[in-house]
């Protein structure tokens, strides 16, 4: 990893987390103790460091991000799209599940989340989350990105999903939402980030769907690159 990022121009740090730092939350094979680490990275980030974004490891990046990591948070801890633009029922049902009913947006993913250090230092604290996990470990489905949002979701500046965190399962819907406006050439021009969310996976052989070439194409060229 060390040798791939220095050749790319990249200076790699390593940051070592304990291992049981998470011990008493939920976890399952697809959602292992490192996904919550977001959560904390304030806790072991250099206190140089004001402005974080983080990103899921099945995204690829298709255009200039600098504008995103550039926005002005305010006093806002994070930014991050939601999928559930639409989908206000089941927006609801995530204001019971979370028990946070004052939360006034959209169920937001934390795959894309551009994360405001500096603020959350002093908002943030590991006690406050691990006895949210310990209270509602029942209903934790997608944990962090539940804990986030019975949390913290007050305090989340929307970004649109469409150019930051575009769902791969779901273009059919994106180009319903925008009249078909919203297709490949444009999501080829416009679109950030693409992220394959979700149980399947672009670099499994029986991944098929519209955006699967482009990413085998990807990984190949990463995979030559020297």
């Amino acid at each position: 990893m060390e040798q791939y990022c220095h050749t790319l121009g990249f200076d790699y740090q390593p940051i070592i987390v304990p291992e049981n730092l998470f011990v008493n939350a939920p976890t399952t094979e697809r959602y292992p103790d490192t996904i919550y680490y977001r959560l904390l990275a304030h806790e072991f980030l250099p206190t140089t460091v004001m402005k974080v974004l983080y990103l899921d490891a099945d995204i690829l990046r298709l255009n200039d991000f600098s504008a995103l990591y550039a926005l002005d948070l305010g006093d806002n801890r994070y930014a991050a799209a939601s999928h559930n633009a639409d989908g206000k029922i089941l927006d609801i049902v995530n204001k019971m599940r979370l028990q946070n009913f004052e939360m006034e947006s959209s169920y937001f993913n934390t795959g894309v989340l551009l994360m405001n250090i500096e603020a959350i230092r002093s908002v943030v604290k590991k006690e406050v989350i691990f006895d949210y996990i310990a209270k509602n470990k029942a209903f934790l489905i997608l944990p962090d990105q539940d804990i986030l949002n019975g949390l913290y979701a007050d305090r989340v500046l929307p970004i649109p999903d469409e150019i930051y965190n575009y769902d791969a399962r779901y273009s059919l819907i994106y180009q319903a939402r925008s009249a078909n406006t919203w297709d490949i050439d444009w999501v080829m021009a416009n679109t950030v980030f693409l992220h394959f969310a979700g149980r399947d996976k672009p670099w499994k052989a029986s991944y098929t769907t519209r955006y699967s070439a482009l990413y085998k194409y990807l990984a190949k060229q990463a995979k030559d690159f020297k």
